[in-house]
């Protein structure tokens, strides 16, 4: 059986786990429960999904700090090294810019906030919001290690904040710039570190299939149609506009700078179905790395610094389709008449503003930024928690996707996209087993 599992591709794998975790979310579901009680087999899925996220967001904080600072300190190899930089903040904005107009243009012709038969007694005002002052407190570190602690009835926790990480982690490495030969023996210790954190990762990546099984089936037995009925045209805008997002503008894109299509989804492949299933940009962080350099040809000393950024900024579901088709969902809700003005707020905030969401958690606090921008009611935003967490994995999905896109978009405008690379048929679990070389 064990040696079975290890011929059969990692690919293949991981498609039987989504196969067997719809199955099993589905028989965990006709088995009933509750949320607050659920059964033995949800219980199981639940735990065995939180595991996986959990060991892939435990190995995120050394990964980010390694990679930054050895790939800031590597562009002294690497030419136009600050073209680089805002070659990518360029295409992140623009990628943005045109995922909130597919958004838009979906919500004006649809108004899913008169289309719907959801409660106004479900409307209600979230608990965490999202404003301009998050994000100057999101860049600046607290303290050395990017930690921050929340008080509740079970005791104090900490969580890393991604983004404050990765500005200790570009201080630092420009810090190693400066100071020249002296921070050669620091820059060693990095690389040999990043290395070995490499190499336990990886060792967790080749749980994604049991992981698989967990997230989904879990996905599968919390929630059904129930929620969704009420809401479904809303649904049904924000996974056409994810598609169209997915499946006409990336492509399009990469045409137009002559990569292959085909190439492309199957490189991003592992990135995309467990940001699907997880739910998380930041949990796929190491996985999205991965293959954007060795399945993507995108070199290392780029590929470290753009995606990670990319994972706290870059979100074309969460911080473009979503708050725009939302905000159209609200204000149609509270009938509220959206003038030109308001929608060229909603395209500034999903262009801008995504990087307030650093830090925070999920796309509610995006959704309330863009809310009170607009002047619309925060109540709104509980008239769709009900359904965020399946609106959730097809947002993450495309965030991932476009994450590992406009690294691979920059490294072929700039030449230096290995192209042998990026066309070769290589195959995902040669990629998973292969040495990372540092």
């Amino acid at each position: 059986m064990i040696r079975t599992l290890k011929r059969t591709p990692f690919g293949v794998q991981v498609l039987i786990g989504l196969v067997l975790g719809v199955v099993l979310g589905a028989i965990a579901r006709s088995m009933g429960g509750t949320a607050e009680d659920p059964n033995w087999l949800t219980t199981t899925l639940s735990t065995i999904g939180s595991i996986f996220v959990t060991l892939l967001r435990t190995l995120v904080p050394p990964l980010v700090v390694l990679a930054v600072v050895t790939s800031i300190a590597n562009l002294r190899q690497v030419t136009d090294a600050a073209r680089l930089a805002w070659q990518t903040l360029l295409w992140f904005a623009i990628t943005a810019l045109i995922s909130v107009g597919i958004g838009i243009a979906l919500g004006i012709a649809t108004d899913p906030g008169d289309r719907t038969s959801v409660a106004a007694t479900a409307a209600e005002e979230p608990s965490s919001t999202g404003s301009w002052l998050d994000f100057l407190q999101g860049i600046v570190p607290g303290n050395l290690f990017g930690l921050q602690a929340s008080a509740s009835d079970d005791g104090v926790s900490l969580s890393f904040n991604v983004l404050q990480l990765l500005v200790i982690s570009i201080a630092l490495g420009v810090a190693i710039l400066k100071v020249g030969e002296k921070a050669e023996p620091v820059l060693t210790v990095a690389r040999s570190a990043l290395a070995i954190v490499q190499t336990v990762l990886w060792w967790v990546i080749r749980l994604a299939p049991l992981g698989t099984v967990g997230l989904l089936g879990r996905a599968v037995a919390s929630y059904g149609w129930d929620a969704l009925s009420p809401l479904a045209v809303f649904v049904v805008d924000i996974y056409v506009g994810l598609a169209l997002v997915l499946f006409v503008l990336y492509p399009v894109l990469l045409r137009a700078h002559g990569l292959s299509v085909r190439r492309f989804f199957a490189g991003v492949w592992p990135a995309t179905q467990l940001a699907f299933v997880s739910r998380s940009s930041i949990g796929t962080l190491p996985v999205t790395q991965r293959v954007t350099e060795e399945e993507l040809g995108v070199p290392r000393s780029y590929a470290s610094f753009a995606v990670p950024l990319g994972a706290t900024t870059k979100m074309d579901g969460c911080a473009a389709i979503y708050p725009a088709l939302s905000a159209i969902f609200v204000a149609g809700f509270f009938d509220v008449d959206l003038s030109i003005t308001d929608y060229l707020l909603i395209a500034f905030v999903s262009v801008v503003g995504s990087a307030a969401t650093a830090g925070l958690t999920g796309a509610t606090v995006m959704l309330t930024l863009t809310l009170s921008t607009l002047g619309l009611p925060l109540a709104g935003v509980g008239l769709l928690l009900a359904i965020d967490p399946i609106l959730d994995m097809g947002r993450t999905a495309v965030n991932v996707t476009g994450q590992a896109l406009v690294p691979t978009i920059v490294a072929k405008r700039e030449g230096i996209l290995d192209l042998a690379r990026f066309n070769s048929r290589r195959r995902v679990e040669e990629a998973i087993a292969e040495p990372a070389a540092v």
